[in-house]
């Protein structure tokens, strides 16, 4: 009896790893990717909306730690430098408006104070009021909206005829009235803190019905969805659906409508500010300081250029960031 040519060896005999990827071609195996990395990598395609996002964390940065800054610079937001002013017509001695190593951004008229430590300030009262008024916004725009859109009926029909008032409401007439008849003490809270304190609330909640409109529009879509209706033959409760079901499909236009709003908020606290019923002197505020600039336009134009254009770069920024993050939120968007 012969002996067979060759005996099969372990070498020979192919694994199943080894047939398998012959049977695909040799491919990798696909890797899923979350919505929130599907997300990032649109949004990291998009080098303008990632400027304005590096603008806006360092606008936060810089604002938190304006006393520090001001501190190493040794320059107090309050501080006046009356020799530093022509007494003559009381204003900034040297070229534009008092620029000099000491003094980055030059200093005020008539008292001296440093521009660039009272932007420092002037960015926390902006980003405050800002951030803090639109989650008050948020808050009650998404609960009303979501009970709304789910509920529908009576309770609908209620919520929306007071988005309908509050929208045709003049909010910036009202914020006037109020503060200006506001206590000086409140809550614990004294001067500019009050004004603040007042301007957050009020902010809010006029700005709530915008984003009420949107969550309750989305809501009254998703609520039809097969997924809610399984959940609902599940025996699923109302709150598991609101909470489980329609809110973390909410989650995207109510960030990119939170980021379109806080500039919105920051300009009408500039606005305030201007008109004299935002803080109190000598809190910096920017639109506070456009308002003493009016008066030295001609003698003075950087007094008015630094803070407009302080105004200008922030809520740029925020827009820029805020339509980067819509598109790379949003899966049928291309750019």
């Amino acid at each position: 009896m012969t002996a067979p040519l060759h005996e099969p060896t372990a070498e020979a005999a192919p694994s199943a790893a080894e047939e398998a990827a012959v049977a695909t071609g040799g491919a990798k195996a696909v890797q899923g990717r979350s919505l929130g990395r599907i997300a990032w990598e649109r949004l990291k395609r998009d080098k303008l909306a990632l400027t304005g996002g590096v603008v806006v964390l360092l606008l936060v940065v810089v604002s938190l730690l304006a006393p520090v800054i001001s501190g190493l610079l040794d320059q107090d937001p309050n501080e006046y430098h009356e020799n530093l002013i022509d007494p003559l017509f009381g204003t900034p001695t040297g070229s534009l408006g008092g620029i000099s190593g000491e003094h980055l951004l030059g200093v005020e008229p008539v008292n001296g104070r440093d521009i660039f430590a009272r932007i420092l300030y002037g960015a926390r009262i902006s980003l405050l009021v800002g951030f803090a008024s639109a989650v008050v916004a948020v808050v009650l725009g998404t609960v009303l909206g979501i009970l709304a859109g789910f509920f529908g009926g009576w309770v609908d029909s209620v919520i929306s005829r007071v988005m309908d008032g509050l929208l045709a409401f003049p909010q910036l007439l009202f914020i006037i009235a109020l503060v200006s008849v506001m206590p000086n003490d409140l809550l614990g809270l004294t001067g500019s803190s009050v004004r603040v304190f007042v301007m957050i609330l009020v902010i809010g909640f006029f700005g709530w019905p915008y984003i009420g409109r949107v969550v309750r529009g989305q809501t009254l879509s998703l609520r039809e969805r097969e997924y809610v209706e399984a959940a609902r033959s599940l025996g699923a409760g109302r709150l598991y659906i609101l909470f489980k079901e329609l809110l973390p499909n909410l989650v995207a236009p109510i960030v990119v409508y939170t980021t379109m709003m806080i500039p919105t908020n920051i300009l009408t606290e500039a606005a305030l500010s201007f008109l004299g019923v935002g803080v109190k002197p000598p809190t910096a505020s920017w639109g506070q300081m456009l308002s003493s600039a009016i008066d030295y336009y001609e003698s003075d134009p950087m007094y008015m250029v630094v803070p407009g254009v302080a105004i200008f770069i922030t809520v740029l920024a925020f827009n820029l960031f805020g339509d980067g993050v819509r598109d790379a939120l949003d899966p049928k968007a291309s750019r």
